[in-house]
């Protein structure tokens, strides 16, 4: 699977990240966080890019295009991990669906290493008539 580290961070696709970004605004500088489930990861040493997707108000997906190497990253934080949930390097069938199919991928990854026991179905069986 494509992981990537920012810092003491590693990450992958599936998890959900903070990242922090430096805005600046008519030489005003200020720190905006963006939260969202990382979709993909492309390209390689300083050239490498992840994507972010969140769900806005109004049920609207916004996402936003990062380069890990930017200076205007300050921090990037690991809130919630989905690793062993996420079956595909890319994420992009996400962006048809809603926030219940995000979620989905954080409890695939919370089931995953957890063993129950089988159910057993008890079926009434016909007779065979010949």
């Amino acid at each position: 699977m494509n992981t990537a580290s920012f810092g003491e961070t590693k990450f992958s696709v599936g998890d959900r990240v903070k990242v922090f970004t430096r805005i600046v605004e008519e030489g005003k500088t200020r720190i905006q966080p963006f939260e969202g489930v990382v979709i993909g990861i492309k390209g390689r040493d300083t050239s490498k890019t992840f994507v972010v997707r969140k769900i806005s108000a109004g049920q609207v997906g916004v996402e936003k295009i990062f380069p890990l190497s930017s200076p205007l990253i300050t921090k990037l934080d690991l809130v919630k991990s989905g690793g062993r949930g996420v079956r595909r390097a890319k994420l992009y069938y996400l962006r048809g669906e809603g926030k219940k199919a995000q979620e989905r991928i954080f409890v695939r990854a919370g089931r995953k290493g957890k063993t129950s026991k089988p159910k057993v179905r008890s079926r009434k069986r016909k007779s065979a008539k010949n």
